[in-house]
C-alpha cells in the first residue's frame, strides 16, 4: 500500500490523460480510496494469472452512447527488477488541451487515479511467446517509442499515421511483436488487417465532427478516407475492437473483469 501511496502522489500532479474527460480537478480521498483498491484487486488477479505481460484496460469516460465499454487501455507488465516484483504500466497519454501525446510508465496506482468513470477494470493475458517478445519492448524506452507517432488524435484513422492515438499505439506496438520484421506503421497496420483486426466504427453525425474539431485541439477527422467520413463513418481503434480481435486470432486468452 505504501507504494501505491507514493504512486498516488505523483499521478495527482500529471497533466496528462486519456480515456478521460480532460478535466484538473485534485481527486477526493473517496476518488483515491477507490482507486487504490481498485490498482491492489488488479495486481491479486494479474498475479494469479501466472502473465508477465498483459493489456490492461480502464473506463476513464462513459462511451456508452457508442456501445464501448472502455475508453483506455496499455500494456502491463511485471516488473522482476523490483524486490518485490511490481506491476508497472506502460501507455500513451494526450497532454491535455494539445494535439500531442507521449508514452508514459506508471505503477497501478496512477493508472487509476484520474477520477475513471467506473471504477472497474479488464485485461487480456497474451499468449506466453507474445510476452516474451513485448517485455524486453516495454522495458526500453527507445523499443518502446519506436511505433510512437507524436501527433495525436482523439478519434485517429485506425489504418493512417498522420495522427496516432493512445488505443493505436498498443496494437501497433503488438503487431510488431507478434510478427518480427516489422519496422514502420504502415506495415504494422498491413498486417493487422491480413489477421482479419477490424476497427470500431464511430457514426458520427456533422454536426459532432464539426464541434469537436473546432474546440478541441486532440480531435482531428482530417485523416480518414473523405468517402467514409462523409458518410458518417469514423474508423479509430477501441479497447472494445481490441479485446474483441485478440482471442479471435488466437493471440490472447478472454478478457478478465476486474472489479473493487
Amino acid at each position: 500500500m505504501k507504494r501505491l501511496l507514493v504512486s498516488a502522489a505523483l499521478a495527482l500532479a500529471t497533466a496528462a490523460h486519456a480515456g478521460r474527460p480532460c478535466e484538473e480537478q485534485p481527486a477526493t480521498l473517496r476518488q483515491v480510496e477507490q482507486g487504490l483498491t481498485l490498482a491492489l484487486a488488479t495486481a491479486r488477479q494479474l498475479d494469479a494469472s501466472g502473465a508477465q505481460v498483459a493489456i490492461l484496460a480502464r473506463a476513464g469516460q462513459d462511451l456508452s452512447k457508442y456501445d464501448l465499454k472502455w475508453s483506455h487501455l496499455g500494456f502491463v507488465y511485471k516488473d522482476i527488477s523490483q524486490q518485490p516484483a511490481v506491476w508497472r504500466v506502460m501507455h500513451k497519454l494526450n497532454h491535455c488541451g494539445t494535439d500531442h501525446a507521449a508514452l508514459y510508465r506508471q505503477g497501478l496506482g496512477e493508472f487509476y487515479l484520474d477520477n475513471p468513470h467506473r471504477y472497474e477494470a479488464a485485461f487480456v493475458v497474451l499468449k506466453p511467446e507474445l510476452q516474451q517478445a513485448l517485455l524486453p519492448i516495454l522495458t526500453d524506452n527507445a523499443r518502446a517509442a519506436h511505433f510512437n507517432e507524436r501527433r495525436y488524435s482523439m478519434v485517429s484513422y485506425a489504418f493512417g499515421t498522420t495522427y496516432q492515438q493512445s488505443n493505436q499505439w498498443v496494437l501497433e506496438t503488438l503487431a510488431s511483436a507478434a510478427a518480427p520484421g516489422i519496422v514502420s506503421r504502415r506495415a504494422a497496420q498491413d498486417w493487422l488487417k491480413s489477421q482479419g483486426y477490424q476497427p470500431t466504427d464511430l457514426r458520427l453525425s456533422a454536426l459532432e465532427r464539426l464541434g469537436g474539431r473546432l474546440t478541441q485541439a486532440n480531435i482531428a477527422f482530417d485523416d480518414h478516407p473523405t468517402a467514409r467520413r462523409m458518410t458518417r463513418h469514423i474508423d479509430t481503434v477501441t479497447v472494445d475492437s481490441m479485446f474483441a480481435w485478440l482471442p479471435r486470432a488466437g493471440l490472447s486468452e478472454p478478457p478478465q473483469l476486474v472489479k473493487q
